[in-house]
Order: C-alpha cells, then structure tokens, then sequence
C-alpha cells in the first residue's frame, strides 16, 4: 500500500526532477569546451565521450532489471554516489586517462538513472489511486526538466563571465556547483523517496541480485506478447536516428546559413537555452491536446510535425527561420516525450516497469548512434540541407507507430503477472 497520494508522489516526482537534470544544465555548456582547455584534442575528447554511450549500451537493460528487483530508491542512491565521484574525477582531470574513467564513471551513472525515478513515481501514483493521472505528472516533470536544463545552461554562463575563482578556471567552476547540487540531489532521493523495503542483510541483497535476470526476461517478455510495445520501442529507434538531425547538425546548419562558425558558436549558447524553455513549455501544453484526440493521435500528429520543423530546419533561409524552426523542433520534442513515456508506463503493470523503461531507452543508444554516422555520411557526400531532410522523413516515418495503440483498453492480470495490454 502507498504511503503517498498521488498528489504528493507528482510533488516529489517534481522537485527530484528538478534536482537531477539542473547539474546537467551546468555540465551542458562547458562538456566539451574543459577538455580542450585541459590539453585534449578534439579527436581525443571524441573517443573517450564514446565511451560513454558504450556503456550505457551494455548496462540499461541490467541497471533496470536491479531497479525493478532492488527497488527504485537504492539504485537512485547508488547512480548518485556514482556521479559524485565522477564529477570528483573531473574536477581534477587533466589526462586522456582521467577523462576515459571519468566518461566511464558516466556511463554506469546514467545506466543506473534511466528509468527508476519515472518508475518509481508511477508506482506510487497507480499504488494510490489505479486511476491517477499519470500523464499530467510526466508532461510537467518535462517543463521541470527543462527548465531546470535552461536554468543550469544560464547559471554556467554568468560563472564563466565571472571566472576565474581564484585557482578555479572559468571553465571548471561549474563542474563544482554541479558537484554540490548533486550532493543534494542524492540527500533528496534519501529523504524524499519512498517504498516498501524487504529486510535488510546479505541475503535480501542477495535475493534483489538474483532477481535481475528475472526483471530484463520480464520486460523482453513484455516485448514478445504485446503489438503495442513493440510498436512503442520501434518509435524509438525512429527517435534516436532522428533526433540526431536537430541534436547534432543544428549548430553545422546555422553556421552554413551565417557564413561564420564562430557567430554560430556564440549564438547557440542562447539559442540552446531558450531551445529547452521551449521543450518545457511543449511539455506543458501537450495534456490539453492529449485530453482532446487522445495519447496516440498526440503522438502521430506530433511526430509528423516534428518532421516538419525538421524539415524547416532545412529549407528556411537565414538564420532566423532556422532557429525559429530549431525552436519548435524543441517544443513539439517536449510535448512528444511525455506522450510516449504515458503510453508505455500504461502497457504494464507489475514488477518489470524500469526494464521495460531502460529497454525503450536502450534502443535509442545504437539508433542514435547509426543516426550520427548516416547523416554526417550524407551531410558530406550530398549535402547538409539533403541530411537533415532524410531526418525529418525518419521521424515522421515513425507517426503511425503510434495508432497500433489506440484501441488498448485495460485488463485486469492475475497477481503477480505484468498487466499487458490487449494486441489490437
């Protein structure tokens, strides 16, 4: 039973979000450029961030199986003590070394974070109320996020404006505030998160251990038996492809409509920052349209018009309509991810929701991967309007994906079996 109703979970859901993503706002700016200034290269800075998106790779889909078998809380711990140390490492890195452990630091951080904090909230949202209004709550933990991502992109430029302190660089101080936020972030995962604990001592430990393999067999078994889900992870490969056509080449694209890649430069910190209060605001917007045509048509409409903004990236000339078409590129990618995470959430229920959660983001990693290295292939041999126009096709390829969805209606499971929907 629930200690929380589903107000108060959606409360604490909220400031948790916030506290989260407001360091990596911090991070966002300076990621690429401190390495740099440490002595790396380009090139060497490129190999050991791959390591990141490697081991993501190999650890979603274990990480989310220790969630749904460990529970939500200690695993958020764990990810936090991780990223703590991480952001030690890179407050001292100066070597191609240190970076490599510090991106591989990172990758086991994020592994661990994808999908316990979203789980946990829906949990203690349907264990309050089986028809609460879990939409509504993951919409606005996407204006959280970006909000706080803007606010964090925001607060790193008046600390590089300010900088140096002392013997800190302009560069490097923001990585010891989000090293202080963090720490806070991890005493509110342990004071504000809350669930049922088996008893503690090796053997509980144990037991959660052994319960890995089940939970990733459970979320694969998922996949197997249900039309929709399948239907929801290949919209996410779609995604991540994609997703690399306004993620990756924006800044490519408003250099070649300016002439001039250091205007582009200097205009992309800004641009950026008001890119994710536009994601938030889409966020925001999206459950009135959800609550009109319901999630699945949101989704469709919403993915084909991401493919138009995306398009419009392409064909608009100067660097006004590329921005202001990057811009609503970013507020219908806000209002699609709290779609797509509702529907999913609302395929199951029962012990593998993380899994399942880690498997949707799993996915992403290759497909965005594949995505990077097609467009560029494409930017150089044909051109860069021609790249982003076959990343909008992708991700309006991917629409009706989402109607496979629209006749699913609830049925009860019997104890202990993850309620999956009806395949259409």
């Amino acid at each position: 039973m629930s200690t929380l109703t589903a107000a108060q979970a959606r409360r604490r859901f909220l400031l948790l979000a916030a506290f989260r993503w407001l360091p990596v706002g911090l991070m966002i700016p300076v990621i690429v450029l401190l390495p740099l200034e440490r002595g790396l290269t380009l090139a060497q800075y490129g190999a050991a961030a791959a390591l990141q998106g490697v081991v993501v790779l190999l650890l979603e889909l274990p990480t989310g199986g220790l969630s749904d078998a460990m529970g939500r809380r200690p695993v958020l711990l764990l990810a936090g003590l991780v990223d703590v140390l991480a952001l030690c490492v890179l407050t001292v890195a100066d070597s191609v070394l240190l970076f490599v452990i510090f991106y591989l630091l990172q990758g086991v951080y994020r592994a661990l974070d994808s999908g316990p904090l979203e789980s946990w909230y829906v949990d203690q949202a349907l264990a309050a109320d089986e028809h609460a209004d879990i939409e509504t709550g993951l919409s606005r933990s996407g204006v959280v996020i970006g909000v706080a991502i803007a606010g964090g992109a925001l607060l790193t430029g008046g600390l590089v404006a300010l900088g140096p302190f002392g013997a800190v660089t302009a560069l490097s101080a923001p990585v010891y505030v989000a090293l202080g936020l963090q720490l806070v972030s991890l005493v509110a995962v342990a004071t504000l998160m809350t669930e049922p604990r088996p008893r503690p001592g090796l053997g509980a430990l144990a037991a959660s251990a052994s319960g890995v393999p089940a939970a990733i067999g459970g979320a694969l078994g998922l996949l197997r038996r249900s039309r929709i889900i399948v239907a929801l992870i290949a919209v996410e490969v779609f995604w991540g492809f994609g997703m690399i056509a306004f993620g990756s080449l924006m800044s490519v694209r408003l250099a070649d409509v300016l002439g001039d890649a250091t205007r582009a430069s200097a205009l992309m910190g800004p641009v950026g920052s008001v890119a994710w209060l536009a994601s938030a605001a889409g966020a925001a917007l999206v459950p009135a349209l959800a609550r009109r045509i319901g999630a699945p048509w949101t989704g469709f409409t919403l993915r084909i018009l991401q493919g138009v903004t995306v398009a419009g990236m392409a064909l608009l000339a100067g660097p006004a309509g590329v921005i202001a078409a990057f811009l609503l590129c970013y507020t219908v990618h806000g209002a699609a991810d709290p779609v797509h995470s509702g529907l999913l959430h609302r395929q199951v229920q029962g012990p593998y929701r993380a899994s399942l959660v880690s498997l949707n983001s799993m996915v992403a990693q290759p497909a965005g991967a594949l995505g990077l290295i097609v467009l560029t292939v494409i930017a150089t041999r044909a051109s860069l309007v021609v790249a982003l126009l076959v990343g909008a096709v992708v991700l309006a390829v991917a629409a009706p994906l989402y109607l496979v969805a629209r006749r699913a209606a609830p049925q009860t499971a019997p104890t202990g079996t993850p309620e999956v929907a009806p395949v259409p």
